[in-house]
């Protein structure tokens, strides 16, 4: 029996909601999945300057949240609700929403808590289906860092049995996912993609411009040799996976500390953020042995980002997840539909050696939609790899 699913999530760059359907079933160790489309609706200026008011280092108020919660959930729930008349034509049987994150809370190695914003049940009235929501927190409960949740695609979809093969998100923070040299899939975030880019453009134009379109200005702009040899100080680099970050260490005030009294022009700030980027890309595929690599979200749409990526990552071939058959754009939002299919067929989304939790969990808690809520019998088995069907 098929199960359509809409995931939701807006990433660390908080520029838009995505949404991605997918028809699955499953048969034996199998997931089909048909790709139903991508519906991405950005989030208008005033809620973007509102919830980058509210993340580290700026204080914020109990009110705030509050709010917050409530028009990101309403938010979410009318991008679900035209996802489902648009890519399904009303079929859907479920939502999958990771919210937006607004706090992920590390002490040193250890994961303590996460915060996403959106309440459910505004997304369950929009629409009058379940939803799944609350995704990363048990896995956190079981000692994991609760990210990256894109490893479960990575690992079914990509990954295989190539020990060459890897996969890395570029969002707000890039991501990857690849074997270990014991055999063991491995899964981090690398450090800042976006998140710095996107907060020196914001600062430098006073909020006009949120995001260097198409890496333009990194494109005409000079390395600061300097500056990159500061950045890659951070001590975040230098821990061992599993390990996680967000933008309560790469915050508003990141490079105005590190940078000091020096003025770095902005186009030079950067192509130097640039190359960061690029650097520690390329130093994980060293690593880890990858000498192919499937590259989704926002970043890939930055063509001086995925140029430098190319040039320092050689011999590496860096390749699009569209070739995958899923959508780069669509990547993480397509992950959270699989989160979600997992958990009502009662079946654990997470991967202990990538998270770094002490066994696999089911995840997420259940909204019921408008009928009385009725889950599938639950699987036998955990899939072992994804079969892509189309539509």
């Amino acid at each position: 029996m098929h199960t359509t699913v809409i995931g939701l999530i807006s990433g660390t760059s908080y520029d838009a909601v995505d949404a991605a359907a997918a028809r699955m079933r499953l048969e034996g160790d199998t997931l089909f999945l048909v790709p139903l489309g991508v519906h991405a609706v950005p989030i208008p200026a005033p809620l973007r300057a509102r919830i980058a008011a509210a993340l580290p280092p700026h204080h914020t108020t109990v009110e705030e949240i509050c709010r917050l919660d409530t028009t990101i959930g309403q938010l979410f729930g009318s991008v679900a609700a035209d996802a489902n008349t648009a890519l399904t034509g009303g079929a859907a049987d479920l939502v999958s929403s990771h919210g937006q994150t607004v706090y992920h809370w590390v002490d040193g190695r250890r994961a303590l808590g996460t915060l996403q914003l959106g309440e459910p049940a505004w997304i369950a009235e929009a629409t009058g289906l379940p939803v799944v929501s609350g995704l990363r927190s048990r896995d956190i409960a079981r000692g994991g860092q609760g990210a990256p949740l894109a490893s479960l695609l990575d690992a079914l979809l990509v990954l295989g049995g190539d020990r060459t093969t890897g996969s890395l998100n570029l969002g707000g923070i890039a991501n990857i996912t690849a074997w270990s040299n014991t055999g063991e899939i491995v899964a981090y975030d690398i450090g800042p993609a976006g998140a710095l880019m996107d907060r020196a453009v914001a600062d430098a134009t006073d909020g006009r411009e949120w995001m260097d379109i198409d890496g333009v200005r990194a494109a005409r702009g000079k390395v600061d040799a300097d500056l990159l040899d500061a950045l890659l100080t951070e001590p975040y680099y230098r821990l061992s996976p599993p390990k996680s970050t967000g933008k309560e260490l790469f915050h508003a005030g990141y490079i105005r500390a590190i940078a000091g009294a020096r003025h770095v022009p902005l186009d030079d700030l950067l192509a130097t953020l640039t190359e960061l980027t690029a650097t520690l890309v390329a130093r994980s595929c060293g690593e880890y042995g990858v000498q192919r690599l499937f590259v989704a979200g926002g970043g890939v749409r930055n063509p001086t980002l995925m140029g430098r990526i190319r040039a320092l990552a050689a011999p590496a071939d860096v390749s699009e997840f569209d070739d995958l058959g899923v959508s780069a754009q669509g990547k993480e939002a397509y992950t959270m539909a699989i989160v979600g299919f997992l958990t009502v067929h009662g079946l654990p989304a997470t991967i202990p050696s990538a998270t770094g939790a002490a066994n696999s969990a089911i995840l997420g808690s259940l909204t019921p939609g408008a009928a009385p809520l009725r889950l599938p019998a639950p699987a036998r088995s955990f899939p072992s790899h994804i079969t892509i069907v189309a539509a």
